[in-house]
C-alpha cells in the first residue's frame, strides 16, 4: 500500500463536534441565501413575464400611480377647499401605467356635498393631470364605492329622486362601470333602485 502524499483532512475524522459544526456551517449558508433572494416584487414580476409559449406576457408596470395630493379638480368649492374621498387605482388604458380614480368632494363642515369622480395620470411633467371626469358634481351623487379591476371603474353612487329629497338622505343608488374604449370612457350602468 502506498502511503498518501495529502495530509489528514479534517472532515475524515468522525466525531461528533466535527458533525455539528458541519451541520452549523451549511445552515448558516442556505440563511445567507436565502436573505440575498429577490423580494416578492422581483419574483412576482419574473413570473409574470414568464407566459407560456405562443401566449402574450401580461404587461407588469413599475411605474406608480398618481398621487392625488395637490392636484387642484375641476370643482368649485369657494373658500371651504377640496378634499379627495375614496381612491382607486390601475391601468385603464392598457398602457402599462397606472392611473388614479379619485372621488372628490368640497370640504364642507357638515351635509353631504356632492362628490365629482376623476381620472389622473402622470402629464408630461412630474404633476399628475385629470384626464376625465367620470361623475359631474352637478348631478349631486355622492359615492358609496369606488374600485378598479380589470381596467374597469365601477362606482356605487347615491343620488336623489327629486330637489326635494332633503341632501342627507339620498334615496336612490346605482352601480356604474366605465371602461376605456375608442379613446373615451364608455359608461354602462344597472337600473337605479329606489329605497335606499
Amino acid at each position: 500500500m502506498q502511503p498518501s502524499v495529502l495530509p489528514d483532512l479534517a472532515h475524515n475524522d468522525s466525531r461528533a463536534m466535527h458533525w455539528l459544526a458541519t451541520a452549523a456551517a451549511v445552515f448558516a449558508t442556505v440563511a445567507v441565501a436565502g436573505l440575498l433572494q429577490p423580494g416578492d416584487g422581483a419574483a412576482s414580476a419574473s413570473a409574470a413575464t414568464a407566459a407560456p409559449a405562443g401566449t402574450a406576457a401580461p404587461r407588469v408596470s413599475t411605474a406608480e400611480a398618481p398621487d392625488p395630493t395637490g392636484v387642484v379638480f375641476p370643482l368649485t368649492c369657494g373658500s371651504v377647499g377640496q378634499a379627495v374621498g375614496r381612491q382607486a387605482r390601475g391601468d385603464l388604458d392598457g398602457d402599462g401605467r397606472p392611473e388614479t380614480v379619485v372621488a372628490v368632494h368640497c370640504a364642507a363642515g357638515s351635509g353631504t356635498p356632492p362628490d365629482g369622480v376623476y381620472v389622473l395620470t402622470h402629464g408630461s411633467g412630474a404633476a399628475p393631470r385629470v384626464v376625465a371626469t367620470l361623475v359631474d358634481p352637478a348631478l349631486r351623487l355622492t359615492v358609496g364605492e369606488l374600485a378598479v379591476e380589470n381596467a374597469v371603474v365601477s362606482a356605487t353612487t347615491l343620488g336623489y329622486s327629486s330637489d326635494q329629497v332633503p341632501s342627507c338622505c339620498p334615496d336612490q343608488r346605482e352601480e356604474t362601470t366605465w371602461h376605456w374604449t375608442g379613446g373615451a370612457f364608455v359608461r354602462s350602468a344597472a337600473r337605479p333602485d329606489a329605497g335606499v
